[in-house]
């Protein structure tokens, strides 16, 4: 039977702490590469459009494909411009098994995936996260973070002050000690944890101004025109990605700080895999400053869509 599943039952279904250990397993083992993101031009005069897929499977057992329109000209419609849903099959006999609310899917899991990155790469006493950006995801990123470490203050920055207060105010709810700041360099000086999730292409967080021991995640920037450290920030900090495949090919906070010859392909640390998998290690001392770049994986996809027909 086909099932179902709304944005309001994956919230309710995927807690963190399971989430969060069911991403570490499914990073921990590894297996074959999956394909990066893809994105094909549907648009037509006028009006551009993309179409992204990003299918992953574990043979013979489950295997599924998230898809995504981006259709920018529909906020003349009243309309979000980003729209998508995963599809979920079984894996011995391809028969459809679930249909799912594919943006709620994917902000459970970012964020599960920044938070996972943070249990090996953040102080363990981290206790005050600055969330940068006001959007969708923004919801998200704190609760996953608290549910690795001992957050107990949450400071919140947008370009937009109102909408920075209704997300404190939203936080708030959620029983975070959230509230908005208007001084962003202030707030990074301040932070245990920088969380950005933002489609700028200027950096926003300036790594002159970060605390040693601070750990910076980097979630909303996913474009190689897009960027929300600067280059300081990479070269003071130790680097890690969700996946080295996706962050060499969309990282815009990566790719050009190489492009401008200051960083090289092996700067970067290692993987979500080479964590879980103890590969390499995560933070090595108390001072060191630490970043994580994710660009989203197919496999959290995946991952977070069996759980949550398991649940």
């Amino acid at each position: 039977m086909l099932r179902n599943f709304s944005g309001d039952d994956v919230h309710a279904a995927l807690d963190y702490p399971s989430l969060i250990d069911a991403l570490r397993e499914a990073f921990r083992q590894g297996g074959e590469p999956m394909p990066v993101r893809q994105a094909y031009d549907v648009g037509f005069a006028g009006a551009p459009a993309h179409l992204l897929t990003m299918p992953a499977w574990q043979r013979g057992q489950t295997l599924g494909v998230k898809l995504v329109t981006v259709f920018p000209q529909n906020a003349a419609r009243g309309l979000g411009a980003v729209s998508s849903l995963y599809v979920l099959f079984d894996g011995e006999t391809g028969v459809p098994r679930a249909m799912i609310d594919g943006e709620a899917l994917t902000n459970r899991r970012t964020a599960a995936a920044s938070a996972l990155a943070s249990s090996y790469l953040s102080r363990p006493d981290s206790s005050t996260l600055l969330m940068v950006g006001t959007g969708h995801l923004a919801h998200h990123l704190p609760p996953a973070h608290a549910a690795v470490r001992p957050i107990d203050k949450v400071l919140v920055w947008g370009r937009n002050g109102e909408r920075a207060a209704a997300l404190a105010a939203t936080l708030q709810g959620k029983g975070l000690a959230a509230t908005a700041v208007g001084d962003l360099d202030v707030a990074i000086a301040q932070a245990d944890i920088v969380s950005c999730a933002t489609t700028s292409t200027q950096a926003l967080v300036r790594g002159r101004l970060l605390r040693p021991g601070t750990h910076v995640d980097l979630v909303g920037a996913f474009t190689p025109q897009m960027r929300e450290c600067d280059d300081n920030t990479m070269l003071r900090a130790a680097v890690y990605v969700d996946t080295r495949a996706g962050a060499l090919k969309e990282a815009g906070d990566i790719l050009q700080p190489m492009a401008a010859g200051l960083l090289s392909a092996d700067a970067i640390r290692g993987d979500l895999h080479d964590l879980a998998s103890g590969a390499v290690p995560g933070r090595r001392d108390e001072a060191e400053i630490t970043v994580f770049k994710s660009v989203g994986a197919a496999i959290e996809d995946l991952t977070a869509a069996s759980l949550l027909v398991r649940a």
